[in-house]
């Protein structure tokens, strides 16, 4: 459990957390492999979560997986690109949050192992991307105005 006045830094800086949907790109899980191929190429990210029709969170992909699906013992080709789509090679276990049902703690712990989550609403529709980095940032913040804030409190 974080102590109070480190819990209020980290909360201060919370709302700059959530990198939201708007700016992330996805795919849907209907998309043929060879459009998620090339956005993935494109936006240069390792891994973007996977939505269904509803804007729902139902896997995540990633290049490698991809790959995997162009590579045999003799050659790379893409014609299995055409032929699969999204569901067909994503990643269907994964972590994801709701900002109103998990605690800072757990958000940090789940990203000890994750370099994002997924933050979903209560009907599960996606909101956008907690990252590690994120975090990082207002621990930098938090270890950086401590004594400062600590102070002013103490003074008070």
């Amino acid at each position: 459990m974080f102590s109070p006045s480190i819990k209020h830094l980290i909360q201060e800086k919370s709302g700059s957390f959530l990198i939201p949907a708007s700016r992330i790109a996805f795919v849907q899980d209907d998309n043929p492999l060879y459009h998620a191929f090339l956005i993935l190429t494109k936006v240069k990210y390792s891994k973007i979560p996977v939505l269904d029709k509803d804007k729902k969170v139902v896997g995540l992909l990633s290049l490698a997986m991809i790959t995997d699906k162009m590579l045999t013992n003799e050659e790379i080709s893409t014609a299995p690109l055409d032929q699969l789509k999204v569901k067909d090679v994503m990643q269907t276990k994964f972590d994801k949050i709701n900002f109103v049902e998990t605690t800072l703690e757990a958000q940090l712990h789940l990203l000890i192992n994750n370099a994002f989550l997924p933050v979903v609403d209560d009907r599960g529709v996606f909101q956008g991307l907690l990252t590690r980095r994120e975090w990082i940032k207002a621990f930098n913040y938090v270890t950086h105005t401590y004594d400062k804030h600590y102070k002013s409190i103490k003074i008070k």
